[in-house]
Parts: structure tokens; sequence; C-alpha cells
């Protein structure tokens, strides 16, 4: 019997010049999704070249992660755009990032909208048909990878794009399916064999437990944990020791979706 496939993603590319961010390095070794920081949210030319050149190494799949024009609150700041700003914002940081790809000689396999950029297109269809019309400009076989059963999931299907439901192993979720506020005690899940205990019961029950208590049903394709999460490493190295352990085969978004 063939293996259950999924997709173990990670934000990365966020460091900015002298300032640090996550072990890229290490956590490409786990992972089989990266989505690389594209300069607005953070990220650098230098960085996101060099980003793109390990990851093409570990033959991981490459991902823009495009975000508000916000280094210093880290794209996390709600901003309010037109229609047309929010398109040609990701749209030049797709074709930024898609110009290392180039110079790699690899592609981008998929998108994914960082913070409050992402946050916000899960309910405000502007957003969310800004960040679908730009893929479609930009490359209509890119995969944009959302939140699981999402507003910007439902357009992109409607508008014909490929598509990947995504689960936060190392975020806490509302009763509504939303992502529990990073200023809530208990949002932020550092402990990995509780982020592996509920990833494996989404991946055999799908199902998982609200902040609340409440038991959720999910959809699930990828498996993210944020490259800023001080326990990034462990927790993406434990995830896949886990998952393999369990008989789950890690495969990159456009193996698993295409």
């Amino acid at each position: 019997m063939s293996k259950l496939k999924i997709d173990l993603n990670s934000d990365l590319g966020e460091a900015f010049s002298v300032y640090k961010m996550a072990d890229d390095e290490g956590i490409l070794s786990f992972i089989s999704s990266a989505n690389i920081a594209c300069g607005f949210h953070a990220g650098d030319p230098c960085v996101m070249n060099k980003t793109v050149k390990i990851a093409k190494e570990q033959n991981v799949g490459i991902g823009a992660h495009p975000g508000f024009a916000d280094l210093l609150g880290f794209g996390r700041r709600k901003m309010q755009l037109s229609f047309i700003e929010a398109k040609n914002y990701i749209l030049y940081q797709l074709g930024a990032l898609d110009a290392f790809a180039r110079a790699n000689k690899t592609k981008l396999s998929h998108i994914k909208a960082h913070g409050a950029l992402y946050n916000m297109a899960l309910s405000d269809e502007k957003l969310a048909l800004a960040l679908c019309e730009a893929v479609l400009d930009f490359d209509d076989e890119l995969i944009l990878l959302g939140l699981s059963e999402s507003l910007m999931i439902e357009l992109a299907q409607k508008k014909g794009l490929c598509f990947a439901n995504e689960f936060f192993a190392d975020r806490a979720y509302n009763d509504d399916k939303s992502l529990v506020s990073r200023d809530i005690q208990g949002a932020v899940i550092e402990d990995e064999e509780l982020a592996l205990k509920r990833v494996l019961r989404l991946l055999k029950e799908g199902r998982v437990e609200s902040i609340s208590g409440k038991e959720l049903s999910l959809k699930v394709d990828s498996i993210c944990v944020h490259g800023d999460n001080p326990n990034a490493l462990k927790l993406v190295s434990r995830l896949r020791r886990g998952l393999e352990k369990e008989g789950f085969e890690l495969c990159s978004l456009k193996e698993l979706v295409l």
C-alpha cells in the first residue's frame, strides 16, 4: 500500500541585512515546501537568493511569501489598500522572488500570503480576490496555499486556481476555525510533542481541538511551522520524524496537488 502524502512547510528567508531570524538552513533540511519572504515584510535580495539556492539544493518546493510593506511591524500590522494596490504589491513581490528562482535555474511552485495580508484575506473579499488575480496574471499554475476552508481558498477554487489547505501546527485555533490572536496566551504552540499530537489526530481523524475545547473538522494538505517560532527547528524535526514513523510521506505542494 502506498504511503499517505503530506506537505510540511515553513515561512523562511525572513532575515534582513544584519538582523537574523530563523535557522533557515537547518529547517530546510526537514521540510518539503518553503515560503520565502520577498522583501516587503522581511528579507532582502541577498537573503532571498541564498534561501532559494539552499531550497533548490535540498529539493524543497519554493514559494513566494508576500506581505504588506511593513519591515518595522514584520508585516503583522493591518494596512488599508485598494484592490489595485494590493494586486500590484503582490505581483511586485512575485516578480522579485521569481528573478532569484530563474537565476538559480528553478521555478516558483506556490504562493502564500504573510501575516496581516494573510489574516485579512481570510475574510476580506477584496484582498482575497487581489491575491487570486495576481496569481492569475503572473502564473496560473502557481498553487495558492491558504488557511483551511477560508475565503481565499473558496475564491481560488472559483477562479480555477490550484490550491492547498493549510493547517498551523504551532498555532491555536478559535471556535470559528480562525487563528487565535498572538496577543492571547496559548496562541503560539512551542511544545513539539503537543504539535505532533494535534497534527497526527487531524491527519487520522480530520479533527482538532480549538483553544476553548471545541472539536473542529478541518481539511489539510500542508502543515505549517512558522520560521520565527523560537522552537521552529525542533518542531519541524519532530514533526517529520513523527509523520514518517506513522507512515506518511513528505512531498512538496507541486507533487501533492498537481
